[in-house]
């Protein structure tokens, strides 16, 4: 264990992430030294590839930098067991939970660091950016989406959030629900939550029935979350977007997002889990 204490330990949950895991991790090598010691715990679970391995021959690398990578191998599947057994071993004064599939700009984790470094509760994530989606259907309905009131609010958090120690002590272990980052969003008011400059890369799934099914599973989420938790929707908060203004702005992505849009509400959600990619 190094002998730093480290400013953020950052937890990634991993099934299965071959294809994910090591530009992921690279992206953590490459911060800058505004965050002179963190630790990366890769939780894998039920992993029937070489994530683990992948990620174990990371480990002299950030050793190098004076970082710990601690990679747990779990046989037992889902992502929130994932996360607790991770957050049992970390050691920093804030988390950032960062899923497998989503890279890092530089100056990420200096910056949330810094963001979370207070006594009172915080939550902070990055600029949220979709990678270069290679479909055309899931091209035009990215264009769409991101203009969204959702996705147009600030700390968006999708697929990278963080708390400070003070904030991740207003729930216990985390619940067996769909929608992780939803429910840690809505846990803090909209004058809690930071947005730091610095950009984070998640990747759109690729085709419409992908994106079909990704969307059905997140509208389960939300309804999950608002069966069981009504009272941390106080904390949403949307910016005013025109949708019909959009669609004429962009009728054919919007064409892709209301076919999506339709089919989903046809089918109803899926409460099963998930995976698009």
């Amino acid at each position: 264990m190094n002998v730093n204490l480290p400013a953020i330990s950052i937890i990634i949950p991993a099934n299965n992430e071959t294809d994910f895991i090591e530009a992921c991790l690279q992206s953590l090598l490459d911060q800058d030294d505004t965050c002179a010691c963190a630790e990366v715990i890769v939780s894998a679970n039920a992993c029937r590839d070489d994530t683990v391995a992948k990620a174990q021959a990371f480990q002299p690398r950030f050793a190098v930098r004076g970082w710990d990578l601690i990679v747990l191998d779990s046989p037992e599947p889902g992502k929130l067991g994932a996360l607790n057994r991770a957050e049992a071993v970390t050691n920093g004064p804030a988390l950032a939970f960062l899923d497998a599939d989503v890279l890092c700009d530089a100056g990420m984790i200096g910056q949330l660091a810094k963001a979370l470094a207070t006594k009172e509760p915080r939550y902070a994530t990055g600029t949220f950016t979709l990678q270069p989606a290679r479909s055309f259907a899931s091209r035009a309905y990215g264009r769409f989406w991101m203009e969204l009131p959702f996705m147009k609010s600030a700390a968006v958090g999708a697929g990278l959030f963080a708390v400070n120690r003070a904030g991740r002590a207003r729930w216990g272990t985390f619940p067996d629900i769909i929608s992780d980052d939803t429910f840690v969003r809505l846990t803090f008011t909209p004058q809690e939550r930071i947005q730091v400059p610095a950009r984070y890369h998640w990747p759109l799934v690729e085709g419409f029935a992908a994106l079909v099914r990704v969307r059905r599973r997140q509208n389960a989420g939300v309804e999950e979350l608002q069966g069981l938790h009504p009272e941390i929707f106080v904390n949403e908060a949307k910016d005013n977007v025109s949708i019909a203004k959009l669609a004429l702005r962009r009728p054919l992505a919007f064409g892709i997002y209301a076919a999506v849009q339709l089919i989903v509400r046809l089918q109803g959600p899926d409460k099963k889990w998930t995976r698009g990619r």
